[in-house]
């Protein structure tokens, strides 16, 4: 069946034009403040990049000279469901949508309302992705009244892309999908309304505001209740509110009957609508970076130096700034160690080859305090080609290195000449590549390596007839013997190591 089109509200549409004395505007502050769900929206004049954007203050100053940071917001719309003040259950059931036309009404009469609204714990607000929409409007605000007027909170607030996916069944343990619906193609799924977006665009500091925007305008805001309406309906479907009355205890214990309507437009009073605000509801909080636009947050970025561009980062120096833990000058050993993370793998076992001790992380995915103490603990080095472990402030300089080079042979080269290592032919192969632990000092006879391997490492049949001698880790037990790769090996690290023979 395809969606109908949009048709009028069945419902008043209030165009808020004027401050003070006007009728539309005290109706607006009195429906606010009986109401107990809110729905809003705004619009603003789509800005495009190098035009000069108007700025309208909406209490009759020119505009400015130079575009505000943020787009204006010229229209909001209010959507209210809870009464204006009046009693019974049709009064309850009312709903009143507004208008409210920023460029004509004085916006010193719309903030405290507003600040209050936001800010008020016993009224649900609903939103479509509402924090641009609050950003926008803050510094709409702010700009005609000052920076302190600004809003920087919406609590408790209730997205309705979040009420859509509830509504389909959508596992709340689980994180949301990425791709998110627009506003038109949820109130096709769950209304079956076709909600044009033709108006979306369209210039909404002109004046005055044609009918289709005032109509497009409205329903955004109206149609947000009608979501929430099957929401409610489904929470109390699934037994969280009983369809006719429930037992609640105020705060002194005494019991409190709670009337709830079968019809699913009521908004119930007490403990029904703060259940639900209780586990479904979120708040908007803008900070500092919100407020900013992205443009300047990127201007002011770039002229910092590198080290404040980041709370716990330094000097992201590639070059070596030594000396080494181990310099005797510095109370060391004079044997070097380094421990390689897990990109250069690789080149821990190289080094190893060349009798270099050189350990790995001792978990896969190791966080960067993790690699900080174990370089600590053992006295090592730590050989990454993260940079961006380079740039926290907890690894001193003389921790750290940045490899450069991509291939481990080179690798190995560019660590040698850097710290100035010096490898003779009798440190090659003598640690073991697997753990990086020592050798046994005495070798193996073939008959010993057999016994020494049962159940753990199997010896090819082709060893039995050579005479050979065999090494065994004395930490992980493994077995080497000097076969054809291993004279290969030492062929090869001889010419990386720059070793005569």
């Amino acid at each position: 069946m395809d969606p109908a089109p949009a048709p009028p509200p069945p419902f008043a549409v209030h165009l808020v034009t004027g401050g003070g004395p006007s009728p539309e505007l005290a109706l607006l502050l009195r429906s606010l403040a009986a109401a107990r769900v809110v729905a809003l929206d705004a619009e603003w004049k789509p800005r495009r990049r190098g035009s000069p954007a108007a700025a309208g203050t909406g209490d009759g100053a020119s505009p400015a000279t130079a575009p505000p940071q943020f787009p204006t917001v010229t229209l909001l719309q209010v959507a209210c469901r809870g009464g204006d003040g009046g009693e019974g259950e049709r009064e309850r059931e009312r709903c009143e949508v507004f208008v409210v036309d920023l460029l004509a009404v004085p916006l010193a009469d719309l903030w405290a309302p507003l600040r209050e609204l936001f800010e008020r714990p016993d009224v649900l607000k609903l939103g479509f992705r509402f924090k641009q929409d609050l950003v926008y409007l803050s510094a709409t605000f702010a700009a005609a009244l000052g920076s302190d007027a600004g809003f920087d909170r919406v609590e408790p607030f209730l997205d309705v892309t979040n009420v859509y996916y509830y509504l389909k069944g959508h596992d709340r343990q689980k994180k949301l999908p990425k791709e998110t619906k627009s506003l038109a193609t949820i109130c096709e799924e769950l209304l079956n309304v076709s909600l044009s977006k033709e108006l979306q665009c369209s210039d909404w500091s002109c004046r005055p505001l044609s009918d289709g925007q005032i109509q497009y305008a409205a329903s955004d805001a109206y149609y947000l209740l009608d979501i929430f309406d099957l929401f409610q309906q489904k929470f109390t479907t699934e037994g969280k509110c009983s369809s006719t009355m429930e037992l609640n205890s105020d705060r002194h214990g005494s019991p409190t009957v709670i009337e709830c309507s079968s019809s699913g437009y009521d908004i119930c009073s007490g403990g029904y609508l703060m259940s639900i605000v209780t586990k479904y509801s979120e708040k908007i909080l803008l900070t500092d970076s919100d407020i900013k636009p992205r443009s300047s947050i990127r201007k002011e970025i770039s002229k910092l130096p590198t080290n404040a561009k980041c709370k716990d980062r330094v000097d992201c120096s590639t070059e070596w700034q030594g000396p080494p833990p181990w310099d005797p000058s510095i109370g060391g050993d004079g044997y070097p160690k380094f421990l390689c993370d897990v990109m250069i793998e690789g080149l821990a076992k190289h080094l190893r080859c060349v009798g270099i001790d050189a350990a790995i992380p001792s978990s896969k995915k190791p966080e960067p305090r993790e690699l900080l103490n174990q370089t600590y603990k053992e006295g090592r080095i730590l050989l990454t080609r993260d940079v961006k472990l380079l740039k926290y402030q907890y690894l001193a300089s003389s921790q750290v290195y940045r490899v450069k080079s991509l291939l481990k042979h080179d690798q190995l080269a560019e660590v040698i000449d850097t710290f100035q290592l010096k490898i003779s032919e009798d440190q090659l192969m003598s640690r073991c590549t697997k753990c990086n632990g020592s050798f046994i000092q005495k070798p193996l006879t073939l008959e010993e390596a057999v016994e020494a391997s049962k159940g753990f490492q199997v010896i090819p049949s082709c060893l039995f007839n050579r005479n050979l001698e065999f090494w065994k880790c004395t930490d992980c037990n493994q077995l080497y013997w000097e076969g054809t790769q291993y004279h290969n090996a030492v062929q090869k690290f001889l010419s990386v190591c720059n070793i005569s023979d």
